[in-house]
C-alpha cells in the first residue's frame, strides 16, 4: 500500500506575516549592498488595465502579433501561477485586471527566481507587449517585471473574500482590493455626487462652504457632538446642519446657494443612520415648497442617470420607478389612502387611542396635550411611512416640529413643508423658509422651553440668525437631500455602512 503524500502545513496569519517580513529583510539587505531600494519610487505606468482592454480587446491574435503594442502597468498581484520556466500573474489596478505572461529566459534567470518568491498582494510593475494566449485571453507578454512594494499581510482567500461585514467596514482597504462590487459602488457614488454638483451649478446655484464648528448648533432637531476650542476657550459643536448659515447667505444677496456637506449627529447607529453623514442642502430665493418639489424630482432623476444610467433601480428585490411623476400627498391624505382610519384621521381622540394601541406612550401622558396635527404625524410615522415604496412627497408637517418652516396661509397649524419618501424611508426634507424675524424668535423661544424641559434635540436660540432675518430675507425655499440614503437606493445597498467608505465603529482592540 502506497503512502499518502504529506499534506502541506497550514500556516496561520502570524506565520505568513513573519515569512513576508523575512523576504522584506532580504530586500533591505540588498538595498544596503547598493542593489536598489526595497521600496522603489521611480516607476511611472503609462497604461491602465481598462485602457488596454478598450484599445486592444477587439483585436485578433494575428493583429496583436503584427502590431506588438507596448504596455506598461503597475498593480497588486491578485493571482499567480508558476509553471516551471514560464508563469502567469494577474495584476489589479484602479480600473480592473490584466493577465501577465512571464518567461524566465526573457526577463532574466535571477529576476524570474525572485518573481517566484513574490506573494499575492505585492505591488508589481510590468512592461511588455500585448498578445493573446492560446486560450484567447488578452495579456501582456512581459519583457521586464519589478517588485515595487512588498505586502506584509496575506489577503483573504481569493475565492471566498471577506464574509464578516464588520471586517469589510473596518478594513475597507481590503474590501476594495477583493470585491469588485464594492469598488463599483463607490465609483457610482462619486459619479452621483459629481453629477449633483454639475446639476446644481447648471441651474444657477453657487457652491459655498460654511463652518463645521458652530458656536450654537442649529438647523435641525438633533443632539450635537460637543468639543472645546482652546484658543477661544469656549464650547463648540460639530455641525448638525448648514441651514442657518446658508440662509444668512440668502440674506446677504446670493439668490441660489448649495453645499454638499458633512453633518454630525450624536445619536443612534442603525442600517439607516451613521453619526457622520453627507447631505446636499440648497436654497433659492423666490421659490416656495412647490418649486422645491419640482426641482428635487429632477435632481433625483439626474443623479440616478449619472450613477447607474437608468431610472428603474431595484432595491431589496423590488423595482422602484423614478421616471413617473412623484406622488404628492398631505399627511392626512396619506393616512386616508394607506390605512382604514377614515374620518378618524381628523379626530384627535381616535388618534390618541390608536397610538396607544400601537404601543406609543409618553411620560405624563403627553399624547393628551399634543395637537391634532402632531398626532397625525405620529400616526403617519407608525402606520404609513414604511408603505411608501414609490417616490412620494408627504406635505404639511405641523408647526411645532418644524421651527424653521413657514406656516401655511390656509392652515396655520401646519407648514409649507415636505419630506420625500422612497422605499419606506425619508430621503429629503424641504420647506418654504420662515422669513418673519419676530415669528422665528418666538419659535426659538419655544424650542428653548422644550430643551429646558428635557428635550436634548431641541434647538438653541440663535440670536445672530434672528438678527440676519431682521435685515430681511426674500421669500426662499430650502431643501436637504440625504446623499447616503440616495446612494443606498441607487446601488441596492441594505445598510448605510455599505456606501460610506469608513463608517463609525466601536474602537478596535489593537492586535499585531
Amino acid at each position: 500500500m502506497s503512502e499518502l503524500p504529506t499534506p502541506e502545513p497550514i500556516l496561520d496569519d502570524n506565520q505568513l506575516i513573519a515569512e513576508r517580513r523575512e523576504k522584506l529583510q532580504v530586500l533591505r539587505e540588498r538595498q544596503a549592498q547598493g542593489m536598489g531600494p526595497a521600496f522603489p519610487n521611480d516607476f511611472k505606468p503609462t497604461h491602465k488595465a481598462a485602457e488596454l482592454v478598450q484599445a486592444h480587446g477587439e483585436k485578433s491574435s494575428e493583429e496583436l502579433d503584427a502590431q506588438a503594442p507596448l504596455a506598461s502597468i503597475a498593480g497588486r498581484m491578485m493571482l499567480k501561477r508558476v509553471m516551471g520556466k514560464a508563469s502567469f500573474a494577474t495584476l489589479q489596478d484602479s480600473t480592473g485586471r490584466m493577465q501577465v505572461y512571464i518567461k524566465g529566459e526573457e526577463i532574466g534567470a535571477d529576476i524570474y527566481d525572485d518573481f517566484k518568491h513574490w506573494d499575492l498582494g505585492d505591488i508589481v510593475a510590468v512592461q511588455g507587449r500585448m498578445f493573446r494566449t492560446r486560450t484567447g485571453e488578452l495579456s501582456i507578454h512581459a519583457t521586464s517585471v519589478r517588485l515595487l512594494v512588498k505586502s506584509l499581510r496575506p489577503m483573504p482567500d481569493k475565492f471566498h473574500g471577506i464574509h464578516d461585514q464588520e471586517v469589510k467596514y473596518r478594513q475597507r482597504y481590503v474590501d476594495l482590493m477583493m470585491d469588485e462590487t464594492t469598488r463599483a459602488r463607490f465609483v457610482a457614488r462619486s459619479r452621483a455626487v459629481s453629477g449633483i454638483r454639475d446639476f446644481m451649478v447648471g441651474h444657477g446655484f453657487l457652491e459655498v462652504e460654511t463652518p463645521m464648528l458652530h458656536p450654537i448648533p442649529g438647523g435641525a432637531n438633533a443632539k450635537p457632538f460637543v468639543t472645546h476650542h482652546n484658543a477661544l476657550d469656549q464650547e463648540m459643536y460639530l455641525r448638525i446642519a448648514p441651514e442657518l448659515y446658508l440662509k444668512r447667505l440668502i440674506v446677504g444677496g446670493f439668490d441660489r446657494v448649495f453645499e454638499i456637506n458633512r453633518n454630525f449627529r450624536n445619536e443612534g447607529i442603525s442600517v439607516r443612520h451613521n453619526p457622520e453623514f453627507t447631505m446636499m442642502e440648497f436654497y433659492a430665493a423666490y421659490w416656495n415648497y412647490q418649486d422645491l418639489m419640482d426641482f428635487t424630482e429632477q435632481l433625483v432623476r439626474d443623479a440616478a442617470l449619472k450613477a447607474v444610467g437608468h431610472l428603474q433601480p431595484s432595491y431589496d428585490g423590488k423595482p422602484v420607478d423614478l421616471s413617473a411623476p412623484f406622488q404628492r400627498l398631505t399627511i392626512v391624505q396619506a393616512i386616508e389612502k394607506h390605512t382604514d382610519a377614515g374620518d378618524g384621521a381628523h379626530d384627535a381622540t381616535f388618534l390618541r387611542k390608536a397610538l396607544r394601541k400601537l404601543g406609543k406612550s409618553e411620560e405624563k401622558d403627553q399624547l393628551a396635550k399634543r395637537s391634532l396635527a402632531s398626532l397625525q404625524v405620529m400616526y403617519f410615522e407608525e402606520t404609513v411611512e414604511h408603505l411608501l415604496w414609490e417616490p412620494t412627497f408627504i406635505c404639511e408637517h405641523p408647526v411645532e416640529i418644524s421651527p424653521l418652516a413657514r406656516a401655511s396661509d390656509s392652515n396655520p397649524e401646519v407648514t409649507e413643508r415636505f419630506e420625500l419618501y422612497i422605499t419606506g424611508r425619508e430621503f429629503g426634507n424641504g420647506f418654504s423658509e420662515l422669513n418673519d424675524a419676530e415669528v422665528q424668535a418666538a419659535r426659538f423661544h419655544s424650542q428653548v422651553e422644550a430643551k429646558d424641559s428635557g428635550d436634548d434635540e431641541a434647538m438653541f436660540f440663535d440670536h445672530d440668525f434672528v438678527r440676519a432675518l431682521e435685515y430681511g430675507m426674500p421669500p426662499t425655499g430650502g431643501c436637504g437631500i440625504g446623499i447616503d440614503r440616495l446612494m443606498m437606493l441607487l446601488t441596492d445597498s441594505p445598510s448605510i455602512r455599505d456606501i460610506i467608505l469608513f463608517p463609525a465603529l466601536r474602537r478596535e482592540t489593537p492586535t499585531t
